[in-house]
């Protein structure tokens, strides 16, 4: 059986300025997500940042604890395009301060949609209906990092009709990387399952780059995967 995607701790950024410098020089295309897909504006989020669910269940920037170095989210989107609408997807890797550190951020977030199965993303943009679970990719998750989370529901914006959210997660070592899939109208089912299927399968690419650098154990090195382990799981 293949090893699945990791980061040995002792490979990870020990500090706040290396892990800034890990998650800036980490390589993610736009087509990770498939053809079509551009970056939007604005791009990047702040990396001493990152995403809290409150109490009240809406979503909320706020400055990392003591237990995170560092979280960078990217934003891409499939523009609309023959009465179809766009497609809105989001890629965030987090380096934690060590790998209990990054188990405990996957617990918390599993927990989540039990707390929250209605959450505000913003002020227009909320997500219901949530159901998480591990073993997002089911026989192949062991192939592709050392523990993930799936979590699947509806988003609707301004009151609109509902559409497919989709919010994958997934820990190499003492590093987690989550995306999220906003589907826009006017796609089939069989359409809105490539959606998915896309947006995990460039999810690994990352991985894939998360575990060549680890390996090298050189904070510069690169990696533009052409082959997953895993992909399409």
């Amino acid at each position: 059986m293949n090893e699945p995607y990791t980061l040995a701790e002792d490979r990870a950024p020990r500090t706040r300025a290396e892990a800034v410098a890990f998650v800036r020089e980490l390589t993610v295309r736009p087509d990770y997500f498939g053809t079509g897909y551009r970056k939007r504006d604005p791009f990047e989020s702040d990396p001493a940042e990152w995403a809290v669910l409150g109490e009240d269940c809406l979503w909320r920037r706020e400055a990392l604890p003591d237990t995170v170095l560092s979280s960078l989210t990217r934003m891409y989107e499939l523009p609309a395009k023959g009465g179809k609408g766009p497609v809105y997807v989001s890629l965030t890797v987090t380096v934690h301060q060590d790998v209990v550190a990054a188990r405990r951020d996957m617990a918390g977030s599993l927990e989540e949609a039990l707390r929250c199965p209605e959450q505000q993303l913003n002020a227009t943009d909320r997500v219901r209906g949530l159901y998480s679970r591990v073993d997002a990719f089911a026989e192949g998750r062991s192939v592709i990092s050392d523990d993930d989370l799936t979590e699947s529901g509806n988003w609707v914006a301004d009151g609109a009709k509902a559409h497919p959210f989709d919010w994958y997660k997934f820990r190499m070592g003492p590093v987690t990387v989550a995306a999220t899939a906003r589907h826009g109208s006017g796609r089939t089912e069989a359409e809105d399952s490539t959606v998915t299927t896309a947006m995990a399968k460039g999810m690994t690419f990352v991985a894939a780059s998360i575990d060549s650098r680890g390996k090298a154990g050189d904070a510069d090195a690169t990696a533009e995967p052409t082959e997953t382990k895993g992909a399409g799981q």
